[in-house]
C-alpha cells in the first residue's frame, strides 16, 4: 500500500443489534478475521435492521472495508487523541445547576 493509495476489500460479517433497557448497542464482527485500523471506513450492506424493544437481533451481512492510506492512518493517529480530549471537557451528573 502506498502513501496515498487505498485498498478495498469485502468481508462477510455478523451484525448484532441490542435494544434492551440494560444494553443499547450495535456491533459488527468480521467472520473472516478482518481487523479495522485507524482511518479505515466500513460500510455494511443490506436493509436497515430494527430490533424490537427488549430483543437482540443478529444477521449475517457483507461489508466493504476501505483501508486508509498510510498518510490518512498517520493523520488519524496524530489527531485522534485531540478529538478524544474534547470529549473529556464534559462531565455528566444527575445534579442540576442553576
Amino acid at each position: 500500500m502506498g502513501l496515498l493509495t487505498k485498498e478495498v476489500e469485502r468481508a462477510p460479517c455478523t451484525v448484532e443489534i441490542s435494544h434492551k433497557f440494560e444494553s443499547l448497542h450495535a456491533h459488527v464482527r468480521f467472520n473472516n478475521g478482518a481487523v479495522i485500523h485507524p482511518g479505515d471506513e466500513v460500510k455494511v450492506h443490506g436493509p436497515e435492521i430494527m430490533a424490537p424493544f427488549g430483543e437482540v437481533v443478529s444477521e449475517d451481512r457483507e461489508a466493504t472495508i476501505v483501508r486508509a492510506s498510510k498518510l490518512e492512518r498517520l493523520w488519524t493517529r496524530l489527531t485522534g487523541d485531540l478529538e478524544v480530549m474534547e470529549l473529556c471537557e464534559f462531565s455528566f451528573s444527575g445534579e442540576v445547576r442553576l
